[in-house]
């Protein structure tokens, strides 16, 4: 697959449900072991910082979630239920709390791969691969430890996002999954139709 501009760090300046919907179609890219792993953005949710009870940025800044206070366009990677990793992408200007989650990829390339890193078969439904944000991220081998500060504005860090110009033709949106607090707030964007979206 053929490199694509890689979205700058202006572009996360906005607000978490602004840049959140215009990370749909984006490409994200990870590269391993010389492989790139690449697949579109297809499904998403917005965290606000300080007003949003679902954010980890709720309390305040703290030691863990320091990065979604920083810049704009870096990783916020965190463990959760004991067993999966998210990924989480920084936005709003520095000193406002605010981020991202990449809730399902369409897989592109290296699909091989992935299943190789999911445990699943080279044959297995590609739905399986990177269709939730647990899973997205073990396709792609992103841990906190590795991945957690990582500057997704540039190509050298090994995780970036691209723009190939796809366009969704529309985008639904839907309350968050897996919170209690202001669960009811529609802050969950998909690309409309896409059968990698989770379920």
């Amino acid at each position: 697959m053929a490199k694509f501009p890689v979205l700058p760090r202006e572009f996360y300046l906005d607000p978490p449900d602004i840049v959140a919907q215009r990370l749909l179609g984006k490409v994200l890219v990870r590269r391993y072991e010389g492989k790139r792993l690449t697949g579109r953005i297809v499904e998403v949710e917005a965290y606000f910082g300080l007003e949003d009870p679902a954010a980890h940025t709720f309390a305040g800044k703290t030691e863990r979630n320091q990065v979604l206070f920083g810049p704009p366009g870096f990783a916020y990677v965190y463990f959760i239920y004991g067993m999966h990793f998210c990924l989480n992408i920084s936005c709003e200007p520095e000193g406002q709390a605010g981020g991202v989650l990449l809730r399902a990829l369409e897989p592109l390339v290296e699909l091989r791969t992935m299943a190789r890193l999911r445990g699943l078969a080279s044959t297995a439904n590609p739905r399986l691969l990177t269709s939730g944000p647990g899973r997205l991220c073990q396709a792609l081998d992103i841990e906190r430890e590795t991945h957690n500060g990582i500057d997704v504005t540039s190509r050298r860090s090994g995780l970036h996002v691209e723009d190939d110009g796809f366009a969704p033709l529309a985008i639904v949106a839907s309350p968050r999954i897996g919170i209690r607090k202001a669960a009811e707030r529609p802050l969950r964007f998909a690309i409309a139709g896409n059968r990698f979206v989770s379920k």
